[in-house]
């Protein structure tokens, strides 16, 4: 593989990914560009070898450059940069548009001086917006983002195949539900079910706690990001999902299982605004034409995630 450029590598996904590479493809030299903000971790990293690591904003034209010109001409970039946490953007969007749109727009903009062989966008499930129940989307339907996280993250898909149109950069999209997994910031729905469930606390559930998520691995995703990045077709989008859809209290009660405590210590806090009901990503094109299929056992991963945040939060 030719030299990869990860945005958001000192990230929940990013830094998985990092770690799937160095293991999958111990040839291929990295680059991680990574502003380091409260979801980043530059010690995610640690004990890797062939990194180098850049620290800067991929919303700073010369942050960018720097780390393309660690990269060199021809490398292959990954994408994850992004502010993602839904509650941060309902509170304030100002954050998520510099780096999910305008940070997309310049890594596309300086990408196109370094003659990249692909350029992988990472994207989420949420930009379909949500769905009835036995209603699927896959990558034609309509794009129907209803908070300024996901309204964000479809306007970077926008850009990224008008790039592709306009200036033919190799350009794919991803577009994963929820992962899970090491590495995560404790403020999402499972590291904070997690520790609050280990400090001996009630879990916080929105509402009624039947929300509907699918959810996978991060390594499933990184597998899934690798296929993609390696033999997918530029200027397709590819859903990818873990086939494991789950509410919040199904998945609040496993925790709670996992960790010894009692299945009903929880308390329904008021509902965040205008809450998706469900999100359900149709995956087939990555698996029939690419052969990807998720691997990883929900429920005894996620007792192996327990353990880790028991290791570090306990």
């Amino acid at each position: 593989m030719a030299s990869l450029l990860v945005t958001g590598g000192a990230g929940f996904i990013g830094a998985n990914f990092v770690h799937l590479v160095r293991a999958q493809r111990p040839d291929t030299e990295v680059v991680v560009l990574d502003k380091l903000t409260y979801a980043g971790n530059r010690a995610h990293l640690d004990g890797l070898d062939r990194v180098t690591f850049v620290q800067g904003d991929v919303a700073d034209p010369d942050d960018v450059r720097r780390a393309f010109e660690a990269a060199g001409k021809g490398a292959r970039v990954v994408h994850f940069a992004a502010e993602s946490h839904v509650d941060r953007s309902i509170d304030s969007c100002a954050e998520f548009l510099s780096t999910n749109v305008v940070g997309t727009q310049v890594m596309l903009d300086v990408a196109r001086g370094y003659d990249v062989e692909r350029f992988l966008h990472v994207s989420t499930d949420e930009v379909y917006g949500s769905l009835p129940d036995g209603a699927f989307a896959d990558e034609q339907a309509k794009l129907n983002p209803t908070n300024p996280y996901s309204a964000s993250k479809a306007a970077s898909d926008h850009l990224v195949l008008a790039a592709v149109n306009t200036h033919g950069i190799p350009a794919v999209i991803t577009r994963c539900s929820n992962n899970y997994g090491r590495f995560q910031f404790p403020e999402k729905f499972v590291p904070v079910m997690i520790t609050r469930a280990m400090q001996g606390k009630p879990l916080p559930i929105y509402g009624d706690g039947l929300y509907v998520r699918d959810w996978i691995h991060v390594d499933d995703h990184g597998e899934a990001i690798l296929a993609v990045l390696e033999c997918g077709e530029t200027g397709t989008v590819y859903n990818v999902a873990g086939d494991n859809h789950r509410t919040n209290l199904d998945v609040a009660r496993l925790i709670l299982a996992a960790v010894g405590a009692a299945p009903d210590a929880m308390e329904h806090v008021q509902d965040r605004p205008g809450h998706d009901r469900r999100y359900a990503p149709d995956d087939a094109r990555i698996r029939d034409q690419l052969g990807w299929k998720p691997t990883r056992d929900f429920e005894s991963e996620l007792a192996a995630t327990v353990r880790w945040y028991g290791e570090r939060y306990a």
